[in-house]
């Protein structure tokens, strides 16, 4: 552009600055020219600055015309920007335009976690029974964790190598986080008359962490409560129990004594199984595998749940999800259930609708 140094020729500089701006090609370039004419030290502004030297006539006649002149560049300014900003829009939407007839990217396939499929088996066993399922909280008190349940106070269980012991509340007191599901059996039979037929699976949480014990695991138990109940409906519940979920018609269950402070007579659950060349085959040979802890309901927790043990009885029985989940997919380490690893899930994760059920329903028995 020619430098103007007097109020001269303004008609000139006003097509002068509109052919300049008009050929401008970005944005940037475009800003630059704004703030050549109408910055503090832009040429227009400079101009406006001499005004103080002229006579008031002269002062009024230009101070119209330059303002005249700043609104002509502020308007193509406006108007060039908008053409350009709408060119720069198109570059962007072009250079960044989806093909939607593209096939979609492949995905993975969702797993259902060996753990959620073993629940699943489990509660819809039982529901065939006619059980429910009970909740309770994780974090317990001492009383429905141990007491109630007729654990004496110098049981190992109750040791702080064994379980979790959160800080005394203001009483106190220290809550635990519960070693077992069975709180849940006391706090149901404390709200409910019977008879009873639940079963309780969720997270429990003990002190120990090995190829076959995690500190956080799960555990589903089971109780019944009636008039008449006696350990041969125990036998048949679990026998049918073990034979579904299992798979294995004929399936050999024996009850071998043993000893809970809950239960009175107590039994583990044993089932038939063989090692032969170092494998575990379910349902063959003459060796026995441990799966589950069952027994009469014990008078005394009866008694503590505000139950008659003069006319009522019951049974439970409590077994590891983790664990009878290792056995019947070949799991090896228990720790591995928690790894967050895909691949293990693409390996021994379940495709949400793989199969018609979930178990392979009770095979036989009594209940």
């Amino acid at each position: 552009m020619t430098e103007i140094g007097t109020m001269q020729d303004l008609e000139a500089l006003a097509a002068e600055i509109a052919t300049a701006i008009e050929s401008v090609s970005s944005l940037e370039a475009l800003e630059a020219i704004r703030i050549d004419l109408l910055g503090k030290k832009g040429r227009v502004s400079l101009m406006m600055r001499e005004l103080g030297g002229m006579d008031p006539e002269a002062r009024k006649q230009a101070g119209q015309e330059l303002n005249r002149l700043k609104d002509r560049i502020a308007t193509a300014i406006e108007l060039r920007q908008t053409l350009l900003g709408d060119a720069a829009l198109n570059d962007r939407l072009a250079a960044e335009a989806v093909d939607v007839t593209l096939p979609s990217r492949p995905h993975t396939e969702a797993r259902l976690h060996p753990l959620s499929r073993t629940i699943e088996e489990v509660v819809a066993i039982f529901a065939e029974m006619g059980f429910t399922v009970a909740e309770g909280p994780d974090i317990e008190s001492d009383y429905y964790n141990f007491t109630a349940l007729n654990i004496p106070e110098e049981h190992p269980a109750r040791q702080e190598h064994d379980t979790f012991y959160l800080p005394p509340d203001a009483e106190g007191k220290r809550k635990v986080l519960r070693t077992h599901t069975s709180p849940v059996q006391v706090r149901t039979m404390e709200a409910t008359e019977p008879p009873v037929r639940i079963i309780v699976p969720g997270r429990t949480y003990r002190s120990d962490h090995d190829a076959t014990h995690s500190p956080m695991f799960h555990q589903c138990e089971g109780l019944v409560i009636a008039d008449g109940i006696h350990m041969g409906h125990l036998n048949g519940c679990l026998i049918d129990f073990c034979r579904a979920f299992f798979g294995v018609d004929g399936l050999p269950v024996r009850f071998r004594p043993s000893y809970f402070p809950f239960t009175e007579p107590s039994a583990e659950v044993d089932i038939g199984c063989t090692r032969d060349g170092g494998g575990l085959k379910i349902g063959a040979g003459d060796d026995w595998l441990e799966i589950l802890g069952s027994g009469m309901v014990n008078p005394r927790v009866l008694a503590n749940c505000g139950y008659d043990p003069e006319k009522y009885q019951g049974f439970a029985f409590g077994m590891g999800i983790e664990r009878i989940a290792m056995l019947k997919y070949g799991i090896p380490d228990l720790r591995t259930f928690y790894d967050s690893d895909l691949r293990w899930m693409r390996h021994y994760g379940f495709l949400p609708f793989d199969a018609p059920s979930v178990h392979a329903g009770l095979v036989g028995g009594s209940s």
